[in-house]
């Protein structure tokens, strides 16, 4: 039994690729943290859109406090081990009736890593529902090598090429449905997508993506981190600062050389740049 997760749990993780829900905050604290949120980004706009949606959590104080959240850590402690680090966020907004999808990917294709053994918190600030486009999985995915993805660029597609692995056989696909407030973990290699939303609500997500034990270098691009929970040694590591408030200046400049360098690590080798 872990601290959040139980056996079952931990289980399901390690053979199948992934688990949810895990309750994290209430659906009326995720209320709370949403209009935290819709306040900062309404004022701050530059500091939260499609092109700027990564480590945003170096931006916007409850994003900020959502990552550092125990429940979140104790149950990445579950997964991992007592010490890891933070590489990064993303924000997944999707808007009412948009057309915009995620396509069948492995979050550590691109990512330059020296292992995949890393787990992603996916948590829920609106409803995730199959109407909404929630995450899908394929179980047991993860046990595989990296497969071959294709950069399409599709235009509705956001991830970052448009990157797409072939021939999944969606029959095996899990709706990850989560209320406000609830979360989901996946491993590095677990295949997954999203489809579009189709409801009339807004659909956000927040992907801490990836929580990493130090054994786990970075082999692309600078070696950049947030330190979460116990020793964290890396050689030749910058240590990234937590903001204070919204736009504190030390984590401004800190998500600004994060934003660049995943850039650069995200677009190796790429064709092209779409800019997020």
């Amino acid at each position: 039994m872990g601290k959040v997760l139980s056996d079952e749990q931990i289980r399901q993780y390690h053979e199948q690729g992934f688990v949810s829900p895990i309750d994290v905050i209430s659906e009326y604290e995720a209320g709370l943290y949403l209009k935290r949120f819709q306040e900062a980004e309404h004022n701050h706009p530059e500091m939260a859109h499609p092109h700027k949606r990564n480590n945003i959590h170096l931006s916007y104080k409850c994003l900020d406090e959502l990552a550092h959240h125990p429940v979140v850590l104790d149950a990445v402690e579950d997964i991992i081990g007592p010490d890891f680090a933070l590489w990064a966020t993303v924000l997944f907004c999707k808007e009412p009736s948009s057309p915009h999808y995620v396509s069948w990917h492995q979050d550590a294709t691109y990512m330059g890593m020296s292992s995949a053994e890393f787990v992603t918190p996916w948590l829920a600030l609106t409803s995730s529902n199959p109407a909404t486009g929630c995450m899908q999985m394929i179980p047991g995915s993860h046990l595989s090598e990296i497969f071959d993805h294709e950069d399409t660029y599709a235009e509705d597609n956001i991830l970052t090429r448009g990157q797409v692995v072939k021939n999944v056989d969606e029959t095996h696909a899990v709706d990850l449905i989560l209320k406000p407030g609830q979360m989901s973990l996946h491993h590095g290699k677990v295949v997954h997508g999203s489809r579009p939303n189709t409801s009339k609500s807004r659909r956000i997500g927040f992907a801490m993506q990836s929580f990493m034990p130090p054994n786990i270098k970075q082999l692309v691009g600078k070696n950049l981190w947030l330190n979460m929970r116990g020793t964290n040694v890396r050689e030749n590591s910058i240590a990234l600062h937590r903001p204070a408030h919204d736009l504190d200046p030390v984590a401004a400049s800190d998500r600004a050389l994060a934003d660049a360098n995943l850039d650069d690590i995200l677009y190796l080798g790429a064709t092209q740049k779409r800019g997020f």
